[in-house]
């Protein structure tokens, strides 16, 4: 059966190739970012599926305007896909209060309004799903320069089990999934905030394309699950992390300094 789906960060990278991958297969995509010309060419590629609405997901009011143009479209909203991110080249020493702030903004509290903004809609129906795409750097500190982006990320992740625990003894007919992606060939590093710097692909793993994450959100979307990582080596690295902390982070630190 087809979805209304409604994305944000949706006109590059994992967002524009997750509208296409859904379009392409009956899903009507409502897609959501500041930048007008890219999220409409996106919406074109999507046909009549896609529904372009700018909007700057760190804004709260415009959050809501987005849930309200996706209702008043269509009349109801199947699943809301908290995508939006932006990354940062800082180590944690050299943070200023704005690098932390805007890390949390794009990342955190833009996924806060959407949930916020779409819950109303799926209470009164009694479904629904929140997908928040979080980073594998959120679990495992692995790329160090990222800092704030990873601690966000890290924010995410705490605040998508809070609320999948809440909702799983309140309203058990809507889910709420953490995606996972490690390193992905977009343009995601030369947007980062702080000096450029070259993608870093954790050992044993390897870059991903968009497309190939997109696919992992859409399997998810059919079938609901907590939290996927779009590599098991990810899964892999993060399971040897928690078994013993301090090992992991001794091999880390050394690698880095080699």
């Amino acid at each position: 059966m087809s979805k209304v789906i409604v994305i944000t960060g949706a006109s590059s990278g994992i967002g524009a190739a997750l509208a296409r991958r859904l379009a392409r297969d009956g899903d009507t995509v409502v897609l959501a970012a500041r930048r007008r010309a890219e999220l409409e060419a996106v919406a074109k590629d999507c046909g009549t599926r896609g529904l372009p609405v700018v909007a700057d997901v760190t804004r709260r009011e415009e959050v809501r305007a987005l849930c309200e143009a996706a209702l008043q479209r269509f009349g109801a909203i199947d699943v809301w896909v908290n995508n939006a991110g932006q990354g940062i080249s800082k180590p944690v020493l050299e943070l200023t209060d704005e690098d932390v702030d805007g890390m949390m903004a794009v990342n955190l509290k833009s996924a806060l309004y959407g949930i916020q903004a779409v819950f109303p809609h799926f209470a009164e129906r009694g479904r629904g799903h929140i997908v928040n795409v979080s980073s594998f750097l959120g679990r495992v500190p692995l790329v160090t320069f990222r800092s704030a982006y990873n601690a966000a990320k890290a924010a995410l992740n705490a605040l998508t089990a809070n609320l999948r625990v809440d909702l799983r003894r309140t309203h058990p007919g809507i889910h709420v999934s953490l995606v996972m992606p490690g390193v992905v060939r977009t343009d995601f590093s030369r947007n980062a905030m702080g000096a450029a710097t070259p993608s870093v692909v954790p050992p044993g793993t390897r870059a991903q394309t968009a497309e190939e994450v997109a696919e992992c959100i859409a399997t998810l979307i059919e079938r609901p699950v907590a939290e996927v990582y779009t590599s098991p080596a990810h899964k892999a690295l993060a399971q040897a992390y928690y078994e013993d902390v301090e090992a992991f982070e001794a091999r880390a630190g050394s690698a880095e300094r080699r």
